[in-house]
């Protein structure tokens, strides 16, 4: 496991690369945390993980809330909750209804629907527009959950921060 603050240029970079979240400007500080092929990055209290090319926000309500919360959300019923925490995909007949708009490939996050809780970060299969709640088939591929080595990383990052 290595941890080191970013330099002024790194944070600079860091911050490019975060912008399609809608984490702009500039930023005072930055971090990494690596551990076996997965990367975290904490940016001004943010904490993102490396997902591919791009940047994913880690749930953590506390230090991501307001980036969760301008996410698109699929909301799905309680019975889908447990699947989906531990990695399964979202499938459309457990999803109950629809909160913004998306398009195929891009970030959406999982909540469920009795407190709107972050289950999973997850890639949408279909654009919001086809999607109907209660549908056929795979609509999101999760790409982190809750307890997963990305979650469990984020608390380690916090403490070294």
């Amino acid at each position: 496991m290595r941890f080191h603050r970013l330099s002024k240029s790194d944070t600079r970079r860091l911050c490019e690369r975060a912008a399609p979240l809608g984490v702009g400007g500039r930023a005072g500080e930055a971090a990494v945390l690596e551990d076996e092929g997965t990367r975290l990055y904490w940016l001004d209290g943010l904490v993102l993980a490396e997902a591919g090319d791009s940047l994913i926000p880690v749930l953590d309500e506390r230090a991501n809330a307001k980036l969760l919360e301008s996410l698109p959300s699929l909301i799905v019923d309680m019975g889908a909750v447990a699947k989906i925490a531990g990695g399964a995909d979202v499938m459309g007949p457990g999803v109950v209804d629809i909160r913004g708009v998306f398009s195929a490939g891009g970030l959406v996050v999982a909540r469920d629907e009795r407190n709107g809780r972050a289950l999973a970060i997850c890639r949408a299969l279909v654009d919001s527009s086809m999607l109907q709640p209660r549908s056929r088939g795979r609509v999101a591929e999760n790409i982190h959950h809750l307890g997963d080595r990305i979650w469990r990383l984020s608390e380690r990052l916090r403490e070294l921060v």
